[in-house]
């Protein structure tokens, strides 16, 4: 009998999880969204590598998303079981709110194992997959951006105009406006391109064929004109925002940091509780699976809507606390492990404190 209403009970979490998660990881991917839909639309990339993107931006999202829909579920199945009187049944029959919270700890168990497996692994993975990803995106942007009879930017400060070709001829002539050195701006026309691609380096360049260089600095009576039989123009990748990835630094490297700085440097100190978070956010979704059980039972007539409501509202408070928290790390009056998981003995000590309560009432 116990085990069905163990399955009843993880059952009745699962519809609002699912649905919370998709709401939530919407809500996160948009600004990605549009900067996918733009590659898309406006640069010519194909459907397939976009969806690569996406893909490999959904970890990193899912981290964050995953414990706050564990909560929102929590609370919604409680408040349910409770607003049908449901729970008084099962309580009536002897079971203790520890007892009927036994299906929400093994559902949390779960959402904290998988947290903690993308903050671990997932999130790293993502960011140089990411990068490898966005670079070979970046080759393909360039060559399809090249459109004949219109003017591309291919990268910001650049514009490349190709004429129609002529008599079939494959590589028509080309114009360039390279503004990226604004002290050094240059016109350069050629008769003929081609678009090389250069992995080791991370570099694309324009091979031009037969042309000239016009460049105005500052002065204008210092204006230069140059002639080319071939000229090789770099585009590094790394001028992009889509090559925009940084590398983490290790732990040990942070801590040498500090060490060098006498334990002042606030960047160092943020760098340092950000690798302290990603052992307690993962753990912050076993408190909040549990959190959300009395807090149902306490506000039951809030339905599955007033349960997603509730549920973000405890998550704002759980990211002022962080917020705080990262304040009193770079001002020295807390240290990075005690300002990472202060916002979990915090939630834990309400959770104790309500499940007591609620249980004796």
């Amino acid at each position: 009998m116990r085990k069905i209403l163990d399955r009843y009970i993880f059952t009745e979490l699962l519809p609002p999880f699912f649905i919370s998660l998709a709401a939530l990881c919407f809500v996160m991917l948009t600004k990605e969204l549009l900067r996918l839909v733009e590659l898309l639309v406006s640069k010519g990339v194909g459907l397939m590598a976009v969806l690569k993107v996406f893909a490999h931006l959904l970890p990193s999202f899912l981290v964050l998303t995953l414990p706050i829909a564990g909560i929102i579920a929590s609370i919604s199945a409680f408040s349910r079981l409770s607003y049908d009187k449901e729970l008084l049944a099962m309580r009536a029959a002897g079971l203790s709110l520890l007892r009927l919270a036994r299906p929400v700890m093994i559902y949390s168990c779960l959402i904290f194992s998988l947290t903690l497996l993308l903050s671990q692994w997932g999130q790293p993975w993502t960011s140089v997959s990411l990068k490898k990803l966005a670079l070979s995106l970046l080759r393909e942007q360039l060559t399809l951006a090249l459109d004949r009879g219109t003017f591309n930017e291919p990268v910001p400060r650049m514009v490349i105009y190709v004429a129609d070709s002529r008599d079939g001829d494959p590589t028509p002539g080309i114009f360039i406006s390279d503004e990226r050195n604004p002290d050094e701006a240059r016109i350069i026309a050629a008769a003929q391109y081609a678009v090389r691609h250069d992995a080791a380096n991370n570099q694309v360049w324009i091979q031009l064929f037969e042309g000239t260089i016009h460049t105005k600095p500052p002065d204008a009576e210092q204006y230069q004109l140059a002639s080319f039989s071939t000229y090789n123009l770099a585009i590094p990748l790394q001028q992009t925002q889509y090559s925009q990835v940084e590398e983490r630094q290790s732990r040990q490297a942070v801590i040498e940091q500090l060490n060098r700085s006498n334990w002042e440097d606030t960047g160092a100190l943020r760098r340092l509780m950000e690798y302290d978070k990603d052992l307690a956010f993962p753990t912050a979704a076993l408190v909040f699976g549990m959190l959300g059980v009395p807090v149902g039972i306490v506000s039951k007539r809030s339905g599955r809507v007033g349960g997603f409501a509730v549920g973000v509202m405890i998550i704002i408070v759980y990211y002022v606390l962080n917020v705080l928290c990262e304040f009193f790390v770079t001002t020295r009056f807390l240290t990075p492990f005690v300002g990472a998981w202060l916002p979990n003995t915090v939630f834990l000590t309400v959770t104790v404190v309500l499940f007591y309560r609620v249980n004796r009432q």
